[in-house]
């Protein structure tokens, strides 16, 4: 599988829900341990699974202030 083929069908982060990009990205960490990788598609994972981080540390840091106000 090249690059290209691994950006190709890509939903939008933003658009995911938090349980499908954590499902996404827990994917990914398992891709990253198999012996004989694709430096190419390492490359494309490693750039999304980064997206995907920061799509849901930004999820969690916009709750907080909402947890924090009172009931």
């Amino acid at each position: 599988m090249t690059a290209a083929a691994e950006t190709a069908g890509a939903v939008p982060v933003e658009s995911l829900s938090y349980t499908e990009a954590s499902r996404e990205l827990d994917t990914i960490v398992s891709f990253f341990g198999e012996l004989e990788v694709d430096v190419d598609v390492l490359v494309a994972r490693l750039e999304r699974a980064t997206a995907l981080i920061d799509e849901l540390d930004k999820r969690l840091l916009d709750l907080r202030p909402r947890l924090a106000e009172p009931l």
